[in-house]
Formats: C-alpha cells, structure tokens, sequence
C-alpha cells in the first residue's frame, strides 16, 4: 500500500539575503533606487516519488543535496510550492530533537503534548511516561521545566518520545550521534526494531555502510533532483564513483 507520494514537487525557498531584509532596509533601497528583489533558490526539483508501507528508504546525496528538506516535506514541516505531497498514517520525525518542546513546562507535560502531537491520545502517553523516561534515563527529571534540562536531555527525551509511540512512519535525520556510547547503543537496538518490523522508516545518515546494509531502496539526490533509485549497494556504489571522481 502507498503511505507516501510525490507529484511533481518542487520548493523554491527563502536565501539567507532575503531573510536578512527588515522593512527599514526594503524602504530605503526603494526611497534609493537600489533596491532589487533577493533571491530564492530551487532546493526541491521536479520530485517524484512513491514509497510503500513497511519499505525502509535510505536517502543519500552530498551537503545541500536536499535531503533533509525532502524529510520535512514528508512531515509537513514544510509546504511544496510547486506539486503535491501526500501521506497515509501518523509520523514520528527525529529531524531535530526536542524541536517542539515548550520548555517551560513540565517534562512530564511535554511528553503528554508531544505525544498527543504525533496522533496519541492523552490516557495513551500517560501511560508511556514511565517508560519514556526509563528510556531515556530522566526518571528524576519528570517534574522539572524543559529549560532545566541539558542540550542532550532534551534530545534524548525527543528521541525515547517518538520510537516509543510505535509510528506508522519513522523519519530518521542523523540521529544517532544522540548522548554518550551506551545511550547511542540503546539508540540503535531501538532503530533495529523498526527496520526489522512494519513500520516506514525512511532516514538520511553519512553512514553509508549503514545505509547499504539496512535499507531495502535508496534515493540519491543531486541538487534537488533524484539521481537515482535502488538498492542499497547499487545506490550507494553509484554514488561513491562520482565522489571519487
């Protein structure tokens, strides 16, 4: 069955010139006469593309080939501004952990909300927070403000959050660099899981012979565009000859 589609999607975004701009600079290179409109740049081409539940993606591609973009498409964190992207069933993206916490509020209440986010009932992720917490070894922490937990708390809470609720679809953007050695081996006995079970997984990871032994297809992207689509020792030989080159 097809859990996720692209037709025809392209996405044109914003250069870092343009965000720059505040509305005293456009006025007073309007009043000057030096105005110009700031570039966007085509980080998405012409992408087409169909994945099928249970199949698990690798997708490769040198730095600003697109790869994570294509990730928040699929989540919905971005919107295509050409062509249509669609998908079937809940999400759990690991693109940036933590992204989305209120800090604010409990670790106990994030977890409730985060969870209640990705498609979860409240009684479900509060039965879940004893074992979200083991996981992720805050189980001191339950009642603390997010803001009082360290970079690599907030990531591991991220990270135990969303491989706990058991996703249709698992969205996995370099992750694996989460906490120290033992944590890291907890990280990816959990990720084995999900490549050995049912769910969707499709992730993006530098890690080539990670991606050629567990992923049943991979995508290489070139600047936006799908260089190519197979499997993961062809995909990855392939693109191995032309850095090499």
């Amino acid at each position: 069955m097809e859990v996720i589609s692209f037709d025809r999607v392209s996405l044109w975004r914003r250069t870092q010139e343009e965000f720059s701009y505040d509305i005293k600079q456009t006025i007073f290179s309007i009043a000057s006469g030096k105005y110009r409109v700031p570039a966007k740049k085509l980080i998405i081409d012409n992408v087409n593309l169909i994945i099928n539940a249970g199949e698990k993606i690798g997708i490769i591609g040198g730095n600003g080939a697109g790869k994570s973009t294509l990730l928040k498409l699929v989540s919905g964190i971005l919107e295509p501004t050409v062509g249509k992207v669609r998908v079937r069933g809940n999400i759990a993206p690991l693109i940036e952990l933590g992204a989305g916490f209120d800090e604010n509020i409990s670790v106990r209440d994030n977890i409730i909300m985060y969870g209640v986010l990705l498609g979860f009932s409240r009684r479900e992720m509060q039965e879940r927070i004893p074992m979200i917490l083991d996981f992720a070894e805050l189980n001191d922490y339950e009642l603390v403000p997010v803001k009082g937990l360290s970079s690599g708390m907030v990531a591991r809470l991220g990270f135990a959050i969303a491989t706990d609720v058991q996703p249709d679809i698992l969205i996995l953007d370099e992750v694996l660099s989460v906490g120290d050695q033992s944590f890291k081996n907890k990280c990816q006995h959990r990720i084995d899981k999900f490549l050995n079970g049912e769910t969707t997984v499709l992730v993006v990871s530098h890690d080539l012979g990670f991606i050629r032994s567990s992923c049943d297809k991979v995508i290489w992207l070139n600047r936006g565009r799908i260089e190519f689509i197979g499997s993961g020792p062809e995909t990855v030989d392939r693109y191995l000859d032309t850095v090499a080159v």
